[in-house]
């Protein structure tokens, strides 16, 4: 059987461009499904994609394909030369990055993918079976996923380069549900293991919101002050992350636009000190610390495989200090290369309080459980739109009182950041919306003196 290794090395070798980088991704999976407190579903899968990148003068050629056999390799090469000859050139052409070897990324190049297997979840599945039990006792009823994936990521190009990333990546969503099933509520952690996942504590958290929403409120569409927990936070914010292109916002397309021209890079988004970062190695959410691009486009390009990644500040003592940036990009805009980066944490001033103490100084407002069906409605403020979902509850004088109704709101992170008035302590979490894409976030419980309630939502 052929290694991702010697893949990446017999690929290069069979390529006749002038320059040629070789992705192979090597993915394994394990998940388990339950329903009504009774597991329905576990499985393990296996998935291998190929990436060849043909460089030829400034033409470039991308071929992807899963599951390639040893026979079919030079096929796929070729088809990616082929390309590169055949492509107007690229603007974003740069010489491919040479070697750098960053830290811990290159020294396991020669070490056996290791997938994963129903075994990671030894010590979880007993503990779900636990709360199972206590669920149905108490007259409650568990559903929900637990997944982990494994990706081996291989990345080798003609200038030499050889870096590997193994990317663990685990979560599990969790809704529980009165036996009428008329009460609903939502929780979820992001893992890189499933042994740091206390399933007795989530039971005991949905719980006491199902208890909450014994007693009915109705409220009326308007502004409130309202506490955001952690995954509604990062659900906000990734959207934020994913909309900084600094080649839209120097175009005039964004939110990050500078009026007159240019982008909004050194201007105060918050009086608050926030920091919003990503960073390769922060514990927990440790990602990929080198560029691992598949394809071009106005945030990322091809070229820049391999490049290092470090600590980043997308924003700084509340000032926008960067914005996603190729090579390319940095220099039409004269800003520093600044790749994406696969994980994002957002902290304020320190001491900040847990969202337990922010609900207990609250006079009176609402405390959400998360965010869905997130839509931009205006690329040029980042107006976005979406639902509230599992459970929003009444905060008075310090107490959850009951739960209210639906919302629909209309809310621009961006000015969202400039509106705060608390920012709490930071901490790992679940985003309810993006968890298929995106699930390293660490982030604070925030609140927000007069969060726009635009419509009030059917929806449960």
């Amino acid at each position: 059987m052929t290694t991702p290794q010697e893949t990446v090395e017999r690929a290069l070798a069979l390529s006749e461009a002038d320059g040629c980088v070789v992705i192979v991704d090597e993915g394994s999976t394990a998940n388990l499904r339950f329903a009504g407190n009774t597991l329905t579903t576990n499985g393990v899968a296996r998935s291998s994609q190929l990436t060849v990148i043909s460089v030829v003068g400034q033409g470039v050629g991308v071929v992807s394909r899963a599951a390639v056999r040893p026979d079919q390799l030079a096929d796929v090469v070729a088809a990616a030369d082929k390309a590169a000859r055949d492509a107007q050139p690229s603007e974003d052409t740069r010489p491919l990055v040479e070697p750098s070897q960053p830290s811990g990324s290159a020294g396991d190049w020669d070490r056996a993918v290791e997938p994963t297997s129903i075994e990671v979840f030894r010590d979880f599945a007993p503990a779900l079976g636990e709360s199972f039990a206590a669920a149905e006792a108490s007259g409650r009823r568990l559903y929900g996923f637990a997944e982990h994936i494994l990706t081996s990521t291989f990345v080798g190009s003609s200038t030499g380069l050889r870096l590997r990333h193994d990317q663990p990546t685990g979560r599990l969503e969790l809704n529980g549900k009165s036996e009428d099933m008329s009460r609903s509520a939502w929780t979820g952690v992001a893992t890189r293991d499933f042994t740091d996942v206390d399933v007795a504590a989530l039971d005991a958290t949905l719980a006491q919101r199902l208890e909450w929403a014994k007693r009915r409120v109705s409220l009326e569409a308007g502004r409130y002050e309202t506490i955001l927990p952690p995954t509604a936070v990062s659900d906000l914010l990734i959207y934020l992350y994913w909309s900084a292109g600094a080649r839209d916002a120097a175009d005039g397309r964004t939110v990050f636009s500078k009026s007159g021209g240019g982008t909004r890079a050194g201007e105060r988004l918050s009086d608050i000190p926030l920091r919003l970062y990503s960073d390769p190695a922060y514990p927990g959410i440790e990602c990929s610390p080198f560029v691992v691009a598949h394809a071009s486009s106005r945030e990322q390009s091809v070229f820049d495989n391999g490049l290092p990644l470090g600590a980043t500040d997308w924003i700084s003592e509340g000032t926008l200090a960067n914005l996603l940036q190729t090579r390319y990009s940095a220099e039409l805009t004269g800003l520093a290369a600044t790749p994406q980066i696969d994980n994002l944490i957002l902290t304020g001033p320190e001491g900040g309080r847990s969202l337990e103490e922010m609900v207990a100084s609250t006079e009176r407002g609402l405390l959400l459980t998360c965010l869905w069906y997130i839509r931009e409605v205006d690329p040029q403020t980042l107006l976005l739109t979406g639902l509230t979902r599992d459970g929003v509850y009444l905060v008075e004088n310090g107490e959850v009182v009951g739960e209210v109704n639906n919302f629909r709101f209309n809310e621009s992170p961006v000015d969202l950041l400039g509106r705060l008035t608390e920012v709490g302590a930071s901490q790992q979490t679940l985003p309810r919306e993006w968890n298929d894409y995106f699930t390293r976030a660490v982030m604070p419980p925030v609140r927000v003196p007069d969060f726009n309630m635009s419509t009030v939502s059917q929806a449960n």
